[in-house]
C-alpha cells in the first residue's frame, strides 16, 4: 500500500489490475504495439492531485492484459474491494483495468458487491508511453466519481462519461470514447472534476452478499460456454461439450449461453442441440448478440432468455446462478 497524499478525513483507494492504462510501447507514436500491465498503479498516480479533502492510496492487485482476466483475479479483486469498502474513512474505490474485459469485471463486481459506495473502473485506449495518453485524464475523472458524495455502485468511467456496470459495453476497437450504454444511456458526465448526474446510480442487490460468500468459498467455478448463433450454425460444438460431460471430464460444462440473433432467435440446428443439452442437465440461456435492445419474451419458448444482458454478462449471471444452485443442493 502506497500513500500518495497527506492524511485526511476521506480516502479514495486505487486498485491496479494492469491493462493498456499501464502499458508501454517502444515509441511514443505507437498506440497499438505495446505491452499491457508494465507500469505500477502507484506510478500511474504520480502527478495526479486528489480532490479537496481526499487522500489517495494505491494497491496493486494484479498486473495483466485484461484479455487474460481470470476467475482467480476476480475473486481476489472482489475481496480487496470488500476490505476497503468496509473501512469507514474510504469514500470509494477506483480500479485501473484493461478495456477488453472491463465490462465483464464491472458486471461481476456489481453482482457480488452491490456496494453502497462507488467502485469505479477506469481504463485507457492508449498506453502510458503514448505521446498523448488518455489514461491520466480517465484516472482523474474516476477519482472524482469515487469521491462524489452522491455516487454509489459499480460504474465505468471513460472519456468523461460514466456508465453503469449493467449496461456498459465496449463498442469500438481504438476510439478513445470506446464505451457505450446502449438504450439506457450514460449515468453521468465528469466535467472539469465535477460529476453531473443524469440518472440513478446502480442499486444494491440483496442477493449480492450471498453471491460474494459463494465465490469466496468456491474451490471451482461452474464452466459456462458461449456459442454464437449464425447462418448455417451447427449443433456439433454442443454435442462435443456433451460428450466431454458424459465421459466425466475434469471440468464438465454446466451452462451454455447462446449468443442469439435478433430477439433471441437461434438457428434450428443449434437450438435442437441446446435443447438436448438442457434435457441432460445443462443450463441454457439465450442472450441477444445485438448491441442494443433486449429480448422480449414470447410464449412457448423452451430456452430461457437473459433479457437485456449481453452474452458475456449473461455468462456471469448464469455462473453465479449455478453456484447458488450448488450451494442450495
Amino acid at each position: 500500500m502506497d500513500h500518495i497524499s497527506e492524511k485526511s478525513a476521506r480516502r479514495v483507494v486505487v486498485l491496479g489490475t494492469g491493462g493498456t492504462i499501464s502499458g508501454r510501447a517502444g515509441a511514443a507514436n505507437d498506440n497499438i504495439g505495446y505491452t499491457a500491465g508494465e507500469v505500477g498503479v502507484a506510478d500511474l498516480l504520480h502527478g495526479i492531485d486528489a480532490p479537496a479533502g481526499i487522500a489517495l492510496a494505491a494497491e496493486q492487485v494484479a498486473q495483466v492484459d485484461s484479455k487474460d482476466m481470470s476467475f482467480a483475479i476476480w475473486r481476489t479483486l472482489a475481496q480487496r474491494c470488500a476490505h476497503w469498502l468496509a473501512q469507514p474513512d474510504v469514500a470509494g474505490l477506483v480500479i485501473t483495468h484493461g478495456t477488453d474485459t472491463l465490462e465483464e469485471t464491472a458486471f461481476f463486481l456489481q453482482s457480488v458487491l452491490a456496494p453502497s459506495k462507488p467502485v469505479v473502473l477506469t481504463c485507457a485506449m492508449r498506453p502510458a508511453s503514448a505521446l498523448a495518453p488518455d489514461g491520466p485524464q480517465n484516472l482523474r475523472d474516476g477519482i472524482a466519481v469515487a469521491a462524489a458524495l452522491e455516487a454509489r455502485g459499480v460504474v465505468v468511467v471513460c472519456a468523461g462519461t460514466v456508465h453503469s456496470a449493467v449496461e456498459v459495453q465496449k463498442v469500438h476497437t481504438y476510439r478513445l470514447d470506446a464505451f457505450d450504454s446502449g438504450d439506457a444511456g450514460p449515468l453521468a458526465y465528469v466535467e472539469e472534476g465535477a460529476v453531473r448526474q443524469l440518472r440513478d446510480w446502480p442499486q444494491a442487490d440483496p442477493a449480492a452478499r450471498s453471491s460474494f460468500d459463494r465465490i469466496a468459498a468456491a474451490t471451482a467455478w461452474p464452466r459456462v460456454e458461449i456459442l454464437l448463433s449464425h447462418a448455417e450454425a451447427h449443433g456439433s460444438l454442443v454435442e462435443m461439450l456433451l460428450e466431454e460431460r458424459r465421459r466425466g471430464g475434469a471440468e464438465p460444462v454446466q451452462g451454455i449461453v447462446l449468443a442469439a440473433t435478433g430477439n433471441g432467435t437461434v438457428h434450428q440446428a443449434l437450438e435442437a442441440a441446446a435443447l438436448r443439452a438442457q434435457a441432460e442437465g445443462v443450463s441454457v440461456l439465450r442472450a441477444t448478440r445485438c448491441a442494443e435492445g433486449r429480448i422480449l419474451p414470447k410464449p412457448g419458448q423452451r430456452l430461457r432468455d437473459a433479457g437485456a444482458l449481453t452474452p458475456v454478462k449473461a455468462r456471469i449471471a448464469l455462473m453465479l446462478e449455478l453456484l447458488a444452485d450448488a450451494s442450495a443442493g
